[in-house]
């Protein structure tokens, strides 16, 4: 790739300054001398490659009976639906003998849909099957122990008339036994979404096993007054994958936990999230120009209440005005479930844009029993974040263990970059804290750093601290932070600090190879690059 074609890309995507408001291998992180545990990667990485059906195809035209063909159907088969039919009714996924797929998909699906591999658009909508719920159910939901079902091409809603749903496909609910949840589930290319005065709670509720969101499309998903996602996973044991999709949903656009597992010590596992965008648009937020004029609940971009092994490499993360572009915080949400907790987490080369927040880490439920937060790694990301960076939460005797922070370029953070609440001391045991760029306003970084008991194992240094708005008070990079220059440099100006508009390094910044481990301060942007669109741009 040339340079200039990198730049345009970088323009593109990583305009989070000045702009408007494969296979995956597992590589190691190199392990300090303190002996800090990194995460674990998931156990297992679902094989969505589709091949070739075994069985008979059973057509459904317009105004056929969708729910006689699913019972009909067995393992093998492909239910063939007519472009741009609309099939109206609640639609269950019987549980049927056998390993093979049943498929579900449109009847012109070679011509219709772009290749595999390749996200949905909205040019292709026009022509997808339309699998619309008359009520407040799922347009389409799973019986207990359902599996193996992958639908291509088809569009998920509620019928025009429809006031408020809750699921719009609910793959799996509470089931209460292990045999019950349904598993092997597969939205391949699909179209899934509300409508613009509907109160849509979840596009997607993924509460089975092995189940995955692929390629596809989830839009206009909001709620006034209560929550919503556009995914959704609390009562599955996982694992999951959700690649290459766009995510539109106002509270949080993709969310696990929140509440509590019908069965007991289920943590929603083995998670992969990559090359998402995540996406809030800025109709739905009161006060800008094109605001549609109705209050929806917006929070947050992405947010772990209960999970573990979960990779997020690769997403774009865009528009958050109400909260941060991730929430980690374990939640025992309704008292039932002391086993919740938020461990194993690689968030590696992402991209976030126009975020009020980075992120917030909380080392345990404040109001109910939990586990500790532990083992979290953000690394190598960008972060167009308008107030601050990170911070640290928690309750007295709850400690957090094992957070790296590395590599990360985080502007303008007009607030501060990094602030850490505790009514007293440990708060999170080995603490790495890195080869960051950060902005700063009124504070750079706000902790007791000069009390080791806080952050016992800490490991502080080779930060820039870069003045890159005109915002705060002005009193400094580093108010209540004992600091020296090994933890913190602070630059007055962007261009003191070597800094592009785009976030990059220039050729002589005093930044270049300044990092602990000899690479740059700050986010590879190339590798950024490389992980959002599946591509290297370095020849």
């Amino acid at each position: 790739m040339t340079l200039s074609r990198r730049f345009v890309l970088l323009a593109a995507v990583l305009s989070f300054i000045v702009g408007s408001s494969g296979a995956f291998v597992w590589q190691a992180l190199a392990q300090d001398p303190g002996q800090a545990q990194l995460p674990a990667p998931p156990r297992t990485f679902l094989d969505t490659t589709y091949t070739a059906p075994s069985g008979r195809t059973i057509a459904v035209g317009a105004g056929g009976d969708l729910q006689t063909a699913l019972n009909a159907a067995q393992p093998g088969d492909v239910i063939a639906l007519q472009p741009s039919a609309i099939f109206r009714g609640n639609f269950n996924l019987p549980n049927k003998s056998g390993s093979s797929w049943i498929t579900i998909r449109s009847a012109a699906f070679d011509d219709t849909l772009p290749a595999p591999g390749t996200r949905i658009t909205p040019s292709f909508f026009p022509a997808m099957p339309k699998i619309l719920s008359p009520n407040q159910s799922p347009a389409v939901y799973t019986q207990p122990g359902a599996h193996h079902y992958r639908f291509i091409g088809v569009e998920f809603a509620a019928a025009p008339d429809v006031k408020m749903i809750y699921s719009i496909v609910a793959f799996g609910g509470d089931e209460k036994a292990d045999a019950d949840k349904p598993h092997h589930l597969i939205l391949d290319r699909c179209y899934v979404h509300g409508n613009a005065g509907l109160n849509s709670r979840r596009g997607v509720l993924l509460n089975g096993a092995s189940s995955a969101i692929v390629e596809s499309h989830i839009s206009e998903i909001h709620e006034v007054g209560r929550d919503s996602q556009a995914v959704l996973g609390y009562n599955g044991p996982g694992p999951f994958k959700i690649v290459n999709n766009f995510l539109e949903g106002a509270t949080e656009n993709i969310m696990f936990g929140g509440g509590d597992p019908t069965i007991r010590g289920l943590v929603p596992s083995d998670i992969e999230i990559r090359r998402n965008h995540l996406f809030k648009p800025l109709s739905w937020r009161p006060g800008d120009p094109g605001f549609a004029g109705v209050p929806w609940l917006v929070k947050n971009l992405l947010e772990l209440k209960n999970a573990q092994r979960v990779l997020i490499e690769g997403n774009f993360l865009e528009n958050n005005w109400g909260g941060n572009a991730l929430v980690l915080t374990p939640r025992n949400q309704e008292g039932t479930a002391p086993w919740s907790v938020v461990q194993d987490v690689l968030f590696r080369s992402n991209i976030v844009k126009n975020s009020l927040g980075g992120f917030a880490l909380q080392t345990s439920d404040d109001l109910q029993p939990s586990q500790p937060t532990k083992r979290i790694a953000i690394v190598n990301n960008a972060w167009g974040v308008t107030r601050t960076f990170f911070g640290l939460t928690g309750v007295s005797g709850r400690v957090g263990e094992d957070l790296l922070v590395d590599h990360n370029t985080a502007i303008p953070c007009g607030y501060s970059g990094f602030y850490m609440e505790f009514p007293n001391p440990p708060a999170m045991i080995r603490f790495r804290l890195t080869n960051n760029l950060i902005g700063f306003g009124s504070f750079g970084v706000a902790f007791p750093k000069g009390d080791p008991r806080w952050l016992p194992g800490a490991t502080i240094a080779r930060n820039a601290l870069v003045n890159v708005a005109d915002i705060g008070d002005g009193q400094g990079p580093t108010r209540n932070a004992n600091h020296d220059q090994a933890m913190y440099t602070p630059f007055p100006n962007a261009a003191a600090a070597g800094l592009n508009a785009d976030g990059t390094l220039t050729a002589k910044s005093p930044n270049r190879r300044a990092g602990t481990d000899g690479k740059d301060i700050g986010a590879d942007f190339d590798e950024l690059l490389r992980a959002y669109t599946g591509q290297s741009s370095r020849k």
